[in-house]
């Protein structure tokens, strides 16, 4: 995991060796996080072939 801070926003990186293919449309876990995510006015992002890895990125405001 990695948590840094770039200019005004926070960003939060998550990666795991799982076998992919994350699809926050078969559950509400990875959906409900960009729904977190998004209502503070940041950005998720999935990245996750089948086959893995799976990477996950939030970006949030950070105010200084």
């Amino acid at each position: 995991m990695q948590v840094v801070r770039q200019g005004d926003r926070l960003v939060v990186v998550v990666d795991d060796d799982g076998v992919g293919g994350a699809d926050p449309s078969r559950g509400t876990g990875l959906r409900g996080l960009e729904e977190r995510v998004r209502a503070l006015g940041g950005r998720f992002q999935i990245l996750s072939q089948p086959g893995g890895p799976t990477t996950l990125i939030a970006e949030v405001p950070c105010a200084s």
